[in-house]
């Protein structure tokens, strides 16, 4: 396994560039603050309790899901705890920002001839929501959910599914996340390169990686060299 540090990273085999949205691209900060504290107020407003209780009842809640694919759905939890999960990011989606000095990375990475595609888990309205907050869509040349390729990234077989949505190499793709378990996962199919995402919520200090060398942010990596142009047809 391939896999990078605080040191220069070399991009010269490097021809797809997989990047995860939450917490590698965007701030987790806003994801945090949405589940942990906005969800649990207004779910306590709804049913006529106060915010400890609520969150006592939405944490385990929440954690039998985690790294399903209903975990990631907002149409489940919508119906689940019967309030418009869509909607409610919508009015707090001024918080929605990208982590410092990611959108000149993006840049430059399309600049040096880089295949730049996003694999989120996160769902079609999540997504929808932050594009328009972000513009973050313009960067990129695909963008693909966990639900429509019917599997969330922690599993293995994601990969595969999504190969057939989009032609990449996997000796020659690298794949950035803030989490391990999807790091994991890419591993066990086979991606060369994996970079793992130490500070994904920056109100908060860098989580500790054990299972891989890290980076605190997204354009630690460096920018690859832009490819050399070539002569035109008079040679000059």
């Amino acid at each position: 396994m391939q896999i990078a540090d605080a040191r220069r990273f070399d991009w010269s085999g490097v021809d797809t560039v997989l990047l995860d949205m939450d917490g590698t691209l965007l701030d987790l900060r806003f994801d945090n603050f949405f589940w942990q504290e906005f969800v649990p107020r207004r779910y306590g407003e709804l049913k006529g309790i106060g915010l400890e209780r609520a969150v006592e009842e939405l944490v385990p809640r929440f954690a039998a899901r985690r790294g399903t694919l209903e975990w990631y759905c907002l149409d489940h939890w919508s119906r689940e705890l019967g309030m418009d999960i869509a909607k409610l990011k919508e009015e707090v989606d001024q918080y929605i920002e990208f982590l410092p000095d990611v959108p000149e990375f993006l840049v430059a990475m399309r600049s040096a001839g880089k295949r730049l595609v996003l694999v989120t888990n996160a769902h079609r309205d999540t997504l929808a929501v932050k594009i328009r907050r972000t513009g973050l869509s313009s960067f990129f040349d695909a963008m693909f959910t966990s639900h429509e390729i019917g599997r969330p990234k922690e599993d293995p077989a994601f990969w595969e599914a999504l190969r057939q949505c989009e032609s990449f190499s996997p000796e020659r793709t690298v794949l950035v996340d803030d989490s391990l378990p999807v790091l994991r996962s890419a591993h066990s199919y086979g991606i060369a390169r994996l970079v793992a995402i130490r500070r994904p919520d920056s109100s908060r200090p860098p989580v500790p990686v054990e299972a891989f060398h890290a980076v605190d942010a997204l354009p630690d990596l460096g920018r690859p060299d832009r490819p050399e142009e070539e002569d035109g047809p008079d040679g000059g």
